[in-house]
């Protein structure tokens, strides 16, 4: 997310390292710098202000110019006061109620909050092991009722039922009674959004707090929203007592500028940030953590988490052992690890989590072009039979053209796939038992691997 934000911060860390000694005069140029980043990014002036004022004091003081590595230093203190604006650390939800613990949705239409509303559900009953109701109070909408019962069911979460002929205050008191009766630990209550604030959604809003007294009232908001951001976060903030934020299509190619103001504005923290479409596409937002990969320093916990959280262990395990003995790796191993790079949210996603430094040398790969690439691959191997996949050297001239038929693909590409298995399974039985170093020695030793991964390609070296 972003990126040209990121772009900016992340060249001018590499240039505040390489810094023998601060002055008042680079710390100026620095600083000029920073602004023009924020500024272009649509983070509200006041609050690049107050981060500007608060970095020149730090940078300017003993702390710094006393330092042996004063350049590091100056990383670091961008980076905690960065942090510091948009929250420092993590702001868990409040569940601290007698069941049911109600959580308003506010916010603008078109802002994502029906569908924040599920993925929220979703979190709740998987991270916190809660029985979650929802319910919309959107009468306004055409089909907004009807998407927050598919989405809830996508969530796992049970949905109350509403019609447009309702009055939201009704509903939302029908909704509380139930999930009373029926022992729900949670209640979300989607509420209407407008194009623009006006008189009669606030009204409407602050009824239905009076009436629900919710122990978390979310402002949901559109990151790609820019300065248009805050003024919708200080009317909210007016009419209703925010107890968090949550931030969606963090994952757009949005200029970041919202992460920074909303907090500033409304003075509550930011709980949870959109990071996806899927249902499962919502993050507990972690200001330290969000300050890195704006500055361009990556979010490895959040790779490991992704990682960990998309693969298959079990799967991962027989792999292994198949690699080890040495039995046949097949097209079927081959199109799972294809699916299990998906489930991982795929190579776009996990390069956004990469330090730039890192992420910029495998930017020579086009990467909508080598996810165009998977899909593509994972379509022929569908394309096969059974006993194909599981032994392709079967694979002769009139099945290559039914495949690529199916696949909706040249028979080239067809051929181009089977050769790369072939020296995929080729590498797979030198390193059946010891081999991997016996094939390692071959090349020279780890001198030869670090440049075999150092090289061409634009893969990134390894750290040893």
């Amino acid at each position: 997310m972003a990126s040209a934000l990121t772009e900016k911060l992340s060249r001018l860390v590499k240039e505040m390292r390489g810094q023998a000694r601060i002055t008042e005069s680079n710390v100026q140029d620095m600083l000029r710098e920073v602004r023009m980043a924020l500024l272009e990014a649509d983070v509200a002036l006041p609050v690049v202000r107050d981060f500007i004022a608060r970095v020149k004091e730090k940078a300017l003081g003993q702390e710094v110019l006393g330092s042996l590595q004063p350049g590091q230093v100056l990383v670091s203190i961008v980076n905690k006061e960065l942090a510091a604006t948009m929250g420092q650390g993590v702001a868990d939800i409040n569940l601290n109620a007698q069941p049911p613990a109600v959580i308003l949705m506010a916010g603008l239409q078109g802002a994502g909050k029906t569908t924040t509303t599920a993925k929220l559900a979703k979190h709740l009953i998987e991270k916190r092991k809660k029985k979650v109701l929802t319910v919309s109070g959107d009468v306004y909408r055409p089909a907004a009722i009807e998407q927050l019962k598919t989405v809830t069911a996508q969530a796992g979460a049970q949905w109350f039922p509403s019609s447009p002929d309702q009055k939201p205050r009704d509903i939302a008191l029908a909704a509380l009674d139930y999930a009373k009766k029926h022992f729900f630990e949670v209640l979300l209550v989607d509420t209407a959004g407008r194009l623009a604030i006006d008189e009669l959604l606030m009204q409407e809003i602050k009824d239905l707090h009076a009436v629900l007294k919710p122990v978390e009232t979310l402002f949901v908001v559109d990151a790609m929203q820019g300065q248009d951001a805050v003024n919708t976060a200080k009317a909210f903030k007016e009419a209703l007592p925010l107890t968090g934020i949550v931030l969606t299509k963090l994952d757009g190619d949005s200029r970041g500028g919202a992460a920074l103001s909303v907090r500033s504005v409304t003075g509550a923290p930011i709980k949870f940030a959109g990071v996806s479409e899927k249902i499962d596409g919502l993050e507990v937002f972690d200001a330290d953590r969000h300050a890195q990969r704006v500055l361009g320093m990556g979010d490895i916990v959040a790779l490991v988490e992704q990682v960990t959280k998309g693969v298959d262990m079990e799967a991962a395990q027989k792999l292994a052992e198949k690699v080890k003995s040495g039995d046949g790796f097949d097209l079927n191993d081959f199109l799972a690890q294809i699916q299990q790079m998906k489930q991982m949210g795929g190579l776009s996603t996990l390069m956004d989590k990469l330090p730039t430094e890192l992420a910029g040398k495998a930017g020579a790969v086009d990467m909508d072009k080598a996810e165009r690439e998977i899909r593509r691959k994972e379509g022929i191997i569908c394309s096969m039979t059974a006993k194909e996949r599981k032994s392709p050297a079967i694979i002769k001239a009139t099945r290559k053209k039914r495949i690529a038929d199916g696949a909706g693909v040249q028979v080239q590409e067809v051929n181009r796939l089977l050769k790369e298995f072939e020296q995929m399974q080729e590498m797979m039985k030198k390193m059946k038992g010891g081999g991997l170093m016996k094939m390692m020695k071959r090349m020279g030793g780890m001198k030869a691997m670090k440049g075999m991964m150092g090289g061409g390609g634009g893969m990134p070296k390894l750290p040893f």
